[in-house]
């Protein structure tokens, strides 16, 4: 008797834990991307400018700066698929003239990239999130629609548009 009631705890246990597991890799979004804390102390990897005229310019007008954490680094190097744990940030600056000069003005956002394969399994495997700002509001809704169908343009390059200039 008690070896039957066991077994029926222990199916119901590892029910619960696969169902557990499963709901947490289907109901991932965007809020599961951490603020990437010291992002500024990771390898910067490139700068550019969108100005008016440029087709992104609307969404993205301004200075960009894009960071790298060392697992993405090293990947971005050798052309290899990002492992888990990558992370690439991507910090838009207003772009402000001022004595003949393009100068950084307010942070518009901060773009974040995470790769997780199970978590994010459905785009990519990466996570993305946006923060408004100097602040840690997020403002990324829609992860799949507002990040992933832009970043499939680059799947062959495991979804990142950037890379890395020696």
């Amino acid at each position: 008797m008690f070896f039957k009631y066991s077994s029926a705890i222990i199916i119901i246990l590892v029910a619960f834990i696969i169902h557990s597991w499963w709901g947490t890799a289907e109901s991932s979004s965007a809020s599961d991307v951490k603020y990437p804390e010291g992002y500024r102390n990771w390898t910067h990897v490139k700068s550019m400018v969108l100005q008016p005229g440029h087709q992104l310019y609307e969404a993205f007008g301004g200075i960009h700066h894009i960071y790298a954490n060392d697992k993405a680094l090293k990947a971005m190097k050798s052309g290899a698929p990002y492992p888990d744990g990558s992370v690439i940030v991507f910090d838009l600056l207003e772009a402000q003239e001022a004595d003949n000069a393009i100068v950084e003005g307010a942070r518009k956002v901060l773009g974040v990239m995470e790769k997780n394969s199970r978590k994010f399994a459905s785009t990519g495997g990466w996570g993305w999130e946006g923060f408004k700002g100097d602040t840690k509001v997020r403002v990324v809704t829609d992860p799949t629609t507002q990040c992933y169908t832009c970043h499939i343009s680059q799947k062959d390059r495991d979804y990142v548009f950037s890379s890395f200039r020696n």
